[in-house]
């Protein structure tokens, strides 16, 4: 369950690495507080004078709005097939003779400077 819960925070965050322009300011500030900073649902619902629920409804929407972004524009998804394609073409560079290497080495690098 933990793992889970792990793994959802570690999604929500990269997708919001990618989307939060696309959010509204409060939107942004209830996902810092929840996600960036580890605040419970009852400390950003006393930050904010409202309920709890509104607090957890509020987060909710706007962790489907990141996921909904991440169906149409699927920016995360390109991102872990190039980071996967970078790190394949450094297994394949590790193969070379030493005099191909530090040509591919600095395409490597600047890919990796693009990401």
């Amino acid at each position: 369950m933990e793992d889970k819960l792990l793994e959802k925070t570690n999604r929500i965050n990269l997708l919001y690495d990618f989307y939060r322009q696309m959010l509204t300011e409060k939107q942004q500030l209830f996902l810092e507080y929840y996600y960036l900073d580890d605040y419970s649902l009852g400390e950003i619902a006393a930050e904010f004078s409202i309920s709890r629920q509104a607090v957890y409804e509020h987060i909710k929407r706007a962790a489907k709005l990141l996921e909904d972004y991440e169906d149409k524009l699927q920016l995360l998804a390109k991102h872990d097939q190039r980071m996967l394609q970078l790190k394949e073409m450094e297994f394949a560079l590790a193969r070379l003779p030493e005099a191909y290497k530090p040509e591919l080495q600095s395409a490597i690098d600047k890919l990796r400077d693009l990401n």
